[in-house]
C-alpha cells in the first residue's frame, strides 16, 4: 500500500464532517495511508463547534453563520467563515507546518485562507474543485447576474493561479481546469464522489414512507433554485390528476426550502409531498430503499451539465432505476439505470419519463440493478480513493525532495 509521510490539512466551508461525505473519505483515506489530517470545517446543529479526534483525523469546527440568503448573506457569511477558519487554520500552522493544504469550494475563496502556508512554509496547496463557480452562480439566477459571474470568474482564476495540483471530480472539471486553469494534464487528478460499496446498510424497505400510497418517488440533494425541484412538483400535480396515486419523500434542505414548501400547497399537492430535511445516512436510507423510482430534476443548464451529482451515484448505490433530465454527467454515472426526460426543462416529459418507470416494475428492478453493478465496478470509493492516495503520495515525495535540496 502507497504509504503518505506528510501533515496535510482539509479546508472546506460548505458543510462538517463526518456530514460532507466525500471530504469526509478523503481525510480518512488519507490518514489510513499514514498521513497526519486535520480538518478544518464549520459546526451545525448535529455537529458542534470544537476540536475533535474522530477515526484518526483531528477535526476543528468553527462556529457557522447564519445560512446565506441573498448577496448581503453570502457576503456575510463568506466574510465569517473565512475569518474563523483563518484563525484556526493559523494556530494550526504555527503548532506545525503542513506539508500539503488542500482546500475545497465552494466558494472560491479557500485559497486566501490556504496562501501564507505556501508563501510561508513551503506548502503544496491542492485545489479540491466541487463545483465550477462561474457556471454555479449563473445557475442561481441572482440579481446583478453578469456582475457576479464576472467576479466568480475572477476568484476562480485566483484559485488556479496558486493552486499546484487540481483534484476534479469528473473529466469535465479535468478539462476545464486544463483549459481555463492552464494547468498540465498531469497536474490533475480525477477522483469521483461515490461512497463506499458497503455504505448501503442492510434494511427491509420500510414502505411507512409511502404514508399509505401505491408509488413512491424519492429525491435526495440540496433544495436551491438551480435544483429543479420546481419540475419535479410540477410533475407530481401532473402524475396524480392523471389518477397515479403518487407520494413524493424530498430528504435535504436548502434555501429553497420555504418557497417550495409554498409550492406545493399553492399545487394542492402537500397531502403528497413530504419534506423530510436533512437526516442521517441510515434514516436517508430507509426512506429511498422504500422508492419505486429516485429523480433527479436538476435543471439543463451550463452547470449542472459538467457536474456529477452525488444523489445520481447513491441512488445507484441503492439499486434505484433513476429518471433525469438529459445532462453529460448525468448520463455518464447512470448510463442505462436512468430513463431521459426527452425534452429539458421540462415538466410533462419529466412525469412520462417517470410514469414508464412506475408503470413498468420488472424494466425499473433490471435498470436498478445494472445502476448497483456499476456502482461497484466503477464508481465506489473503494474504486476511487487510491487516486487520491497516489497523488498525494507524490506530491509528498517531490515536496519532500526539494526541501531536501
Amino acid at each position: 500500500m502507497t504509504n503518505i509521510d506528510a501533515r496535510i490539512a482539509i479546508l472546506v466551508q460548505n458543510l462538517p464532517v463526518p456530514f460532507d461525505r466525500r471530504v469526509w473519505q478523503e481525510a480518512r483515506t488519507l490518514a489510513a495511508a499514514g498521513a497526519d489530517v486535520t480538518v478544518i470545517c464549520p459546526g451545525d446543529e448535529r455537529h458542534p463547534a470544537g476540536t475533535f479526534e474522530i477515526e484518526g483525523v483531528r477535526v476543528l469546527r468553527y462556529e457557522p453563520p447564519t445560512e446565506a440568503k441573498g448577496l448581503a448573506g453570502y457576503a456575510n457569511e463568506y466574510g465569517f467563515s473565512l475569518r474563523r477558519m483563518s484563525k484556526l487554520f493559523e494556530a494550526e500552522r504555527k503548532r506545525a507546518p503542513f506539508d500539503i493544504v488542500h482546500f475545497c469550494n465552494p466558494p472560491d475563496l479557500l485559497y486566501r485562507v490556504a496562501l501564507p502556508a505556501k508563501r510561508k512554509d513551503g506548502s503544496i496547496l491542492v485545489f479540491d474543485q466541487h463545483d465550477v463557480g462561474p457556471e454555479l452562480v449563473e445557475a442561481k439566477h441572482m440579481p446583478l447576474g453578469k456582475l457576479l459571474v464576472a467576479v466568480a470568474r475572477f476568484f476562480e482564476a485566483r484559485t488556479y493561479t496558486h493552486a499546484d495540483h487540481v483534484i476534479s471530480t469528473n473529466e469535465s472539471y479535468r478539462r476545464i481546469a486544463i483549459e481555463r486553469g492552464r494547468f498540465a494534464p498531469e497536474d490533475v487528478t480525477v477522483v469521483r464522489s461515490g461512497p463506499y460499496r458497503d455504505w448501503v446498510e442492510a434494511q427491509a424497505p420500510n414502505d411507512a414512507w409511502r404514508r399509505g400510497r401505491k408509488y413512491f418517488i424519492g429525491y435526495l440533494g440540496v433544495m436551491g433554485r438551480q435544483e429543479g425541484i420546481e419540475y419535479l412538483l410540477e410533475a407530481v400535480d401532473l402524475l396524480a390528476a392523471k389518477g397515479l396515486d403518487v407520494q413524493l419523500g424530498l430528504v435535504g434542505s436548502g434555501p429553497d426550502r420555504d418557497r417550495l414548501e409554498g409550492i406545493a400547497a399553492e399545487r394542492g399537492i402537500s397531502d403528497r409531498v413530504e419534506f423530510h430535511g436533512r437526516v442521517d445516512d441510515r434514516t436517508m436510507q430507509s426512506i429511498l430503499a422504500a422508492a419505486d423510482v429516485c429523480v433527479n430534476p436538476d435543471e439543463v443548464n451550463p452547470m449542472n451539465d459538467l457536474s456529477t451529482m452525488n444523489k445520481i451515484i447513491e441512488y445507484m448505490a441503492l439499486g434505484k432505476p433513476i429518471v433525469q433530465f438529459d445532462l453529460k454527467e448525468g448520463r455518464f454515472s447512470a448510463q442505462d439505470a436512468s430513463v431521459y426526460a426527452d425534452r429539458p426543462n421540462d415538466a410533462e416529459s419529466f412525469a412520462r419519463a417517470i410514469e414508464s418507470v412506475l408503470t413498468d416494475p420488472d424494466a425499473a428492478a433490471a435498470m436498478g440493478a445494472r445502476g448497483r453493478r456499476r456502482f461497484e465496478e466503477e464508481l465506489s470509493w473503494d474504486s476511487q480513493g487510491s487516486k487520491l492516495v497516489d497523488a498525494f503520495a507524490a506530491l509528498a515525495a517531490g515536496r519532500r525532495s526539494t526541501v531536501s535540496v
